[in-house]
């Protein structure tokens, strides 16, 4: 599997003159990277809150040379090594939480979880209460691209169906037209502001799919700018390749030539690249049949890539059952499965993803079978599925509202859904999703008791606080 992107700390703006104690502040690196619980750099270099009108040259050396004296110093450092969570409220898979915990973070992973733990030497942050619950995971969105489709919503509440607008040449070719316009930073300038929003929400990992070049380097683009997008925010991101995702009209051959040339060669290239955690394609009538989809599966299991597959979505297109062959990380939407389709990845171990924003959005009456699902013990993800047409959704709490009031999905089922079945889509069940020691110390401080106040209510961000590797980046 190609290597997860590093999270790299943004580029530090030198100092101006009379800025000195915040070039200090600065040289430990940006705000998010920097715990409320530890002691602030400027309690701690009490004269540095003092202006003092200096060169810009004499600034920036200075600026440096305390910036290394930090790094180099850590054993004479004032900041904690240990931080500790207290009379925390943890709400996690059963979606009722039990009594008051403390959460010891050490090297950015939760090291113990227990009533009172020792205090000695940690940074404190004080729950007073609150829930506590795994940071959340958007596992699958199309959060890079160019412009919107609002227009299509009107084409829909006057009666055209998802299939009338792409024969049209709307839906996913519309968004190609505006992705393609876009260079890097435009795409990153463009999906900031909906990257924000789920951060604003307690999410601490997104899935972002590629899918709105249909040609090779506008694919390469929308992944570079997902990787972009992790370095200049604190989240963990993990990128899709969907060339596959349907048919450009300007592409000259047919369907078998297109994922010959452009989502297979697309591939190799972006595996080479390190752009790459997983493959994915659009099982359906209007995009890729299994047969057409199976030689890019093959080729991303040679290379050491796990697949995901949009499925059965409009149709019945035994896309599951290829998935379930190449043991797929996931299946995503599944509103037309089978109990065929239940028992082939309750065997492969893959889980379900619904996604009721384009369930809702779409007008849609046919539900996945949810209770074969649990009758099964088939995990079950929810995500936003934030797309520009079919599923503008930039709100994993109305999500769960959704896959609650539409799809009949429990509290817990809603937070599981979002947390522990979430990180196993993606392949990071051994690193987030849960509240455990050893796991990334992801998690989310609510102004709630229940996580049913989390599920149940619209319009109101209950978010307290956001951890994110040890580190409150959202307070």
């Amino acid at each position: 599997m190609a290597p997860r992107p590093s999270q790299r700390s943004e580029d530090a703006r030198p100092p101006t003159s009379g800025e000195y104690s915040s070039a200090i502040r600065r040289a430990a690196g940006p705000a998010w990277q920097r715990s409320s619980c530890a002691p602030s750099l400027t309690s701690a270099w009490g004269p540095c809150r003092v202006k003092i009108p200096l060169p810009k040259g004499l600034l920036l050396c200075i600026y440096l040379f305390v910036g290394c004296a930090i790094s180099k110093t850590d054993g004479e450092s004032e900041l904690p090594q240990k931080l500790l969570w207290i009379n925390a409220r943890l709400g996690e898979a059963a979606g009722s939480p039990g009594p008051l915990q403390d959460i010891l973070v050490e090297d950015g992973r939760i090291a113990a979880i227990a009533p009172a733990l020792p205090r000695d030497g940690a940074g404190i942050n004080d729950c007073e209460g609150r829930l506590v619950t795994p940071a959340f995971i958007d596992c699958h969105t199309h959060l890079v691209h160019g412009g919107d489709r609002t227009q299509e919503f009107e084409m829909r509440l006057e009666g055209a169906s998802y299939q009338d607008i792409a024969r049209a040449g709307g839906g996913i070719v519309s968004s190609m037209r505006a992705t393609r316009a876009l260079d890097v930073d435009g795409l990153v300038t463009a999906s900031l502001p909906r990257l924000d929003a789920l951060l604003g929400e307690g999410v601490s990992t997104v899935e972002i799919k590629s899918g709105y070049g249909l040609e090779i380097e506008t694919e390469l683009n929308m992944l570079r700018a997902a990787r972009k997008l992790a370095e200049l925010r604190p989240v963990r991101i993990r990128t899709t390749w969907l060339a596959a995702h349907a048919m450009p009209p300007d592409y000259p051959g047919g369907k078998t030539e297109y994922i010959q040339d452009v989502a297979i060669a697309g591939l190799e290239r972006a595996h080479a690249e390190g752009l790459v955690d997983a493959v994915d394609a659009f099982c359906e009538g209007i995009a890729f049949s299994a047969a057409e989809i199976e030689p890019l599966f093959a080729r991303a299991a040679a290379l050491g890539l796990p697949v995901k597959l949009h499925t059965e979505q409009l149709t019945r297109s035994g896309g599951t059952l290829l998935a379930a062959r190449f043991n797929a990380l996931s299946v995503e939407h599944f509103e037309y499965a089978t109990a065929e389709d239940v028992a082939a990845i309750r065997a492969s171990g893959t889980v379900a993803v619904l996604l009721p924003g384009a369930f809702y959005m779409l007008r849609e009456t046919r539900k996945p079978p949810l209770d074969a699902l649990r009758k099964a013990g088939v995990p079950i993800a929810l995500a936003t599925d934030c797309n520009p047409g079919t599923s503008p959704v930039s709100s994993l709490l109305l999500t769960m509202n959704m896959g609650a009031v539409l799809f009949g999905m429990t509290v817990a089922e809603c937070l599981d859904g979002v947390t522990r079945h979430a990180a196993r889509a993606l392949g990071l069940a051994g690193e987030t999703g849960r509240m455990a020691p050893g796991m990334s110390a992801d998690f989310t401080v609510w102004n709630a008791e229940t996580a049913a106040q989390l599920v149940g209510r619209l319009g109101l961000n209950p978010m307290h606080s956001r951890v994110f590797q040890g580190t409150v980046t959202h307070d």
